[in-house]
């Protein structure tokens, strides 16, 4: 009887599931499906594509023995490893330095210095290709500086690919760096300890994860990168253009399959040793942490300044030619500034169409996209039990970081436009670009999102379950309010990324969904560079301008938010 009692006391005090609980666990299971449809069964398609003969019948790993037993495909992997890795060192010592010179030092013109740091985020990665061929090319004005070299390889890659992927390492090392104790510093003064040493001892410990962090960032985007090497390349084969080739090329969806997976592996990897170091990380603040001010060292600073004036001045003359080489007639006999080449309808890549599909692309990205991402990352955070069937949601929205654009895009010709797929009714559609876009930046948005809510007082919904009311209301009411932040600066990640990505669109355009980047593309391959340049710059116009806008309307909220906290 006793045991009986107790049994039945403890189902009596069990917490029952609340109206909201079953709404909220059901809308999390929504935007679950939406990530798996969009993730994992994509991904699925391609790996049993990848096994497959012409005919669909399953053939094992014959199409890998294949791969590998093929010079020229094989010596693709070893090239996109070490283009990248070198290319990573390269990057990572020169954000370290850049970053260093902007949070550690006494430099002048810091803002204009992160200013134009900034300027490859609003640029496709093929700008940098295009303004390279302008540079080096055959036709070159600095092609002398060269010595003899083709830019058209390893040495245009390397070039092209550190100046787009620069301000993404550079982000993750100036938070670095700008997390620090004085403390630290002080203690190391009054040891006498010289300034080499604590700079081994205390500046490089405290920031060495967000230096990894930084490597691993850096080596995944420059290796599933798409665009330079398809633009200034050469005959210099990577994996992410032999993917290119085989489906565009050859229409050997198997092999390109094959090439997609072995493209995947180290990206996986890369991810995956990078969330074990971000776990390893510690706090480096504490309560009575002292914040650092560097102090004025005549010689230092000015060495800083030397370094990032010829940073800042590569960058510039990247953008720089780009933008001359739009304005001129016939490079490099005709010299004459014109605006005709800002006329689209007259290229065979793509025309105005394209550019305005691209805004209309990137405008429902950014609506639609944050909309379920930060539903989804507040039904994530903001929920209460469902311990499990979170966990599994958080593992599935932190996939699309790992998986290459061009891996996505191609994974989603398998799955979408298969005839047994009811959804394949959106291939060809703006839908589908959309779609693609929002899940292959999703990630970032998502934890952006949960940084976000995990910083407000989980008793905004303790008190509002009490008062009875529903956690929807709460949501409209304060927690959107207080997240505007947030909310502006995941749409505008979606917007830029949007505007400039190729690789996850390469594949899913059709000829009434043409966007900008891909007809930058085409007009690159038709040789038609001075268009090609004119449509990348729009791109960037377009990117800036969305960028300044931003800027004001986050500032005016911040302003308000914080003439309302004053009161």
């Amino acid at each position: 009887m006793s045991t009986s009692a107790a049994t039945s006391s403890a189902v009596l005090v069990k917490p029952k599931v609340s109206r909201d609980d079953i709404i909220m666990r059901t809308c999390m299971g929504v935007v679950g499906i939406f990530l798996v449809v969009c993730v994992l069964l994509p991904l699925y398609t391609m790996l049993s594509k990848s096994v497959e003969n012409k005919d669909g019948d399953f053939i094992g790993l014959a199409n890998y023995v294949e791969y590998f037993s093929t010079p020229a495909l094989f010596l693709s992997a070893f090239n996109s490893l070490y283009i990248s890795i070198f290319a990573t060192f390269l990057v990572l010592g020169t954000a370290f330095i850049y970053g260093y010179a902007l949070t550690r030092t006494c430099m002048p013109f810091k803002w204009f210095f992160k200013l134009v740091a900034a300027i490859p985020l609003l640029t496709p990665s093929l700008l940098s290709g295009i303004s390279l061929v302008y540079w080096f090319g055959r036709q070159g004005v600095a092609r002398d500086l060269l010595l003899g070299e083709s830019i058209y390889g390893p040495i245009g890659i390397i070039i092209g690919s550190s100046y787009w992927v620069f301000p993404h390492a550079l982000m993750i090392v100036i938070t670095a760096l700008s997390i620090t104790d004085a403390r630290l510093y002080e203690a190391a003064i009054a040891l006498r300890t010289s300034q080499i040493k604590t700079f081994f001892t205390v500046t490089l410990p405290g920031c060495k994860y967000g230096l990894i962090s930084a490597g691993f960032v850096t080596f995944t985007l420059i290796f599933t990168d798409f665009g330079v090497p398809k633009v200034i390349g050469g005959n210099f084969n990577m994996l992410a253009t032999d993917i290119y080739k085989q489906v565009i090329g050859q229409q050997n969806f198997q092999m390109g399959a094959v090439v997609s997976m072995i493209l995947l592996i180290p990206a996986v990897i890369a991810f995956a040793v990078d969330r074990q170091v971000q776990k390893k990380q510690v706090a480096l603040l504490s309560a009575r942490a002292v914040p650092y001010e560097p102090k004025p060292n005549a010689k230092r600073d000015m060495a800083m300044l030397a370094f990032c004036s010829v940073v800042a001045l590569i960058i510039l003359a990247m953008i720089g030619m780009a933008q001359y080489a739009a304005l001129i007639k016939f490079w490099p006999y005709n010299l004459e500034l014109t605006l005709g080449n800002y006329d689209f309808d007259l290229a065979n890549g793509g025309g105005w169409d394209s550019y305005f599909n691209s805004i209309r692309m990137s405008l429902y990205t950014a609506v639609i996209g944050t909309i379920i991402i930060f539903f989804g990352a507040y039904l994530l955070e903001k929920g209460r039990g469902f311990e499990v069937g979170r966990s599994a949601f958080h593992a599935v929205a932190m996939l699309p970081l790992a998986v290459p654009g061009m891996v996505l895009g191609l994974a989603y010709i398998f799955f979408f436009n298969s005839l047994y797929n009811p959804l394949n009714v959106i291939y060809g559609t703006m839908i589908i670009l959309v779609i693609v876009t929002v899940t292959h930046f999703y990630t970032v948005s998502h934890l952006t999102a949960v940084t976000a809510l995990k910083q407000m007082d989980p008793e905004f919904e303790s008190v509002s379950a009490s008062l009875k009311t529903p956690f929807h209301r709460t949501l409209i009411k304060v927690t959107v309010p207080v997240c505007v932040p947030a909310i502006l600066d995941i749409s505008m990640y979606l917007f830029l990324n949007a505007m400039t990505t190729v690789s996850a669109v390469v594949f899913l355009y059709s000829p009434d969904t043409t966007l900008a980047s891909v007809a930058v593309l085409n007009m690159d391959d038709q040789g038609e560079l001075p268009f090609a340049a004119a449509m990348a710059m729009m791109i960037a116009y377009t990117c800036g301008g969305a960028r300044i806008a931003h800027m004001v309307l986050t500032r005016s909220i911040v302003m308000k938010t914080q003439a309302w906290r004053n009161r």
